[in-house]
């Protein structure tokens, strides 16, 4: 009897700029990513490299990126609720926050 074994195999790579080894073409791109950013005065660029082995659609891996984003925005929108409760507490109750000051 023959045993089947799965191989796969999935690599995803996030950058916010280019490596020190980068090619001059990357470095451009990155500088150019850099000015849409200061031209839009918000958000931040991001590029995402993923390679899945068996080939897996764009649109699944759009819909797993998509999915993932969700993610961190409620991450982030809980970290944001609990700065702003401290922030209230801070300016409430000052007393009880003064010894981390020292």
């Amino acid at each position: 009897m023959k045993v089947y074994k799965p191989e796969w195999r999935c690599t995803f790579n996030v950058n916010e700029g280019a490596e020190e080894s980068a090619s001059w073409k990357e470095r451009v791109a990155w500088r150019l990513r850099g000015l849409a950013d200061k031209l839009d005065g918000s958000g931040r660029t991001l590029k995402i490299d993923c390679s899945v082995t068996p080939a897996v659609s764009r649109e699944d891996v759009d819909t797993c990126l998509g999915k993932g984003f969700e993610v961190t925005q409620g991450l982030l929108t809980q970290l944001a609720h609990q700065a702003a409760c401290e922030d209230v507490m801070r300016d409430a109750k000052a007393d009880l926050f003064e010894e981390q000051r020292e």
